[in-house]
């Protein structure tokens, strides 16, 4: 490597670096098969048991109960706020599904299943610019509503969910895109689970859907077949050719964040890394957190400079040229975002906090 960088994209995101040299080690001949492991048949059985072992090591990494089903399924996290909508809003026959909008992705996940479901919103933070997850009211959770969707952590803004929702008997679905595996969580809260998987998972293009067995067999008859839960459940997300090398590198990651020491480990260290960020954002005036510090997310840390963009721009070049990649924030709100997922090492994290620390000294 001629120059090392850490990767502060959003996604798709960095990937663990001993992932990519058991990638490179076994791209050209398979563990002795004699072709690369993206020619191998999604019906051959060297392929299942790598099916078979993401799915395995998910749930054990997750502590996921024995009636949840893993599914990987076509589109990444997008395809899935209709496919959401298609197989569960025909439980309640008024089609009522809540929305918190938390964020852009929230509110894109809304838009989409317009079309489908009789779409409410449960609670909004657009008011403070999404810098909050927004109070609510339970008694908004009616035996009538067919599900309530959130975003678990909202990658652009930098909040999350500290506490998920109550629902009671209304099943709850999470968009978990941007921090799956990244903190410990009770699943048994959830009916559904959705993350595409190109920012703690693997390649993108793809989804893993975790749902629980009582929520199948809801599909309205529209739904595409490759969209259908029951049908990727009944075929063990084999229905078609599926994205073999995307569901071989979930493998692969899914193997590395075991040896890290599983999910509690991973999130003793995110939130290592996150304090350090914040530490030098609250300890200064010239740096500005767009998160509310109550509802901070620990995967995404979104800042501006308070001079502005100019000195942004400055700042966002001289990074790049000190190895420290795609700091850019969103266009949406512009300034500076440190997408700092599991496979984000701490030192990546000391050389940004060491840089916006002299960045400070010498424009301050």
């Amino acid at each position: 490597m001629a120059k090392k960088v850490f990767n502060f994209g959003a996604g798709p995101a960095m990937l663990p670096e001993p992932v990519m040299q058991k990638i490179q080690e076994e791209w050209l001949d398979y563990r002795g098969m004699g072709v690369s492991v993206i020619e191998v048949s999604h019906r051959a059985k060297e392929f299942v048991a790598i099916l078979e072992e993401a799915q395995a090591l998910f749930r054990e990494l997750a502590g996921l109960p024995e009636n949840y089903r893993i599914l990987f399924i076509h589109g990444g996290a997008r395809m899935q706020f209709s496919a959401i909508p298609l197989n569960l809003a025909g439980r309640r026959p008024g089609k009522r599904c809540l929305y918190f909008e938390t964020g852009n992705f929230a509110k894109l996940a809304a838009k989409d299943a317009k079309e489908l479901c009789n779409v409410e919103t449960a609670a909004s933070s657009a008011g403070t610019n999404y810098d909050r997850i927004p109070d609510y009211d339970p008694a908004i959770f009616t035996d009538d509503v067919s599900y309530v969707h959130i975003t678990g952590n909202n990658t652009i803004y930098g909040t999350r969910w500290n506490q998920f929702p109550e629902t009671g008997e209304v099943p709850l679905i999470a968009d978990m895109t941007s921090e799956i595996l990244s903190r410990q969580i009770d699943y048994s809260k959830f009916g559904v689970i959705y993350a595409g998987m190109q920012k703690n998972l693997g390649p993108s293009g793809m989804a893993m859907v975790i749902i629980r067995e009582d929520l199948l067999g809801f599909a309205s008859a529209q739904t595409p077949i490759l969209l259908n839960y029951t049908q990727a459940d009944k075929d063990n997300s084999l229905t078609n050719t599926t994205n073999t090398f995307a569901i071989y590198v979930t493998k692969l990651v899914l193997e590395w964040q075991k040896a890290q020491g599983g999910v509690a480990a991973l999130e003793r260290r995110n939130e290592e890394k996150s304090a350090r960020l914040y530490r030098v954002i609250d300890g200064s005036d010239f740096y500005r957190g767009v998160a509310h510090s109550a509802h901070r997310s620990i995967m995404n840390v979104s800042f501006n400079l308070a001079a502005g963009e100019e000195l942004e721009a400055k700042f966002l070049k001289e990074a790049g040229a000190a190895g420290l990649y795609a700091l850019k924030g969103h266009r949406n709100v512009g300034g500076i975002r440190a997408s700092i997922y599991n496979p984000m090492p701490m030192a990546g994290v000391e050389s940004l906090a060491e840089f916006m620390e002299e960045f400070e000294k010498k424009n301050g």
